[in-house]
């Protein structure tokens, strides 16, 4: 059983295995936080500018493109600032809970992982963490929230041998 199923909207995702990327990732994540893969689903969706750009408008009134989107099925958000968010609800039926979805365009990462001098692969990684966390009510919208999803992106890319890419510097 996999954890995340990946819809392609862009072929060029293919080529660069999203979903090994968005798996290891993923896996990574939820292994960090003591959650067990086998009772969640994740959906990434691999998309371009122009596709990230019309969720963007439509789910958050902002008409430009981004790097990644996510939608939680669940609000896991704790009210206070720097607190970890609720653990996800445990399913009414047999199976795994559809965590939520999220959409990452090929365009926006690959501008990013150039201008910052990172190797595409580890820029997405980090980008399906970053996805993956806000699916489980991490947020960066408070300073207290935004320290504790960073910390915990950097010990998870740190596991799977990628260097803090908030602290590096562009070409190491």
């Amino acid at each position: 059983m996999t954890l995340i199923d990946c819809l392609y909207e862009d072929d060029r995702w293919q080529d660069i295995d999203l979903d090994t990327l968005a798996e290891t990732a993923g896996l990574a994540t939820l292994a960090h936080l003591s959650l067990d893969p086998d009772g969640f689903e994740i959906c990434v969706m691999g998309c371009d500018d122009a596709r990230i750009a019309e969720l963007n408008t439509e789910f958050r009134d902002k008409p430009t493109p981004t790097n990644v989107l996510s939608w939680p099925a669940e609000d896991l958000a704790p009210e206070d600032e720097g607190a970890r968010p609720h653990a996800p609800s445990p399913p009414d039926f047999p199976g795994p809970v559809e965590l939520g979805d999220i959409a990452i365009s090929f365009d926006t990462c690959t501008r990013e992982a150039e201008s910052a001098r990172l190797p595409f692969a580890d820029h997405v990684s980090h980008l399906v963490v970053h996805g993956i966390l806000h699916l489980l009510g991490y947020d960066h919208i408070r300073d207290g929230d935004a320290e504790l999803m960073e910390e915990i992106e950097v010990e998870i890319l740190g596991k799977l041998g990628i260097p803090d890419p908030y602290n590096q510097i562009p070409g190491t």
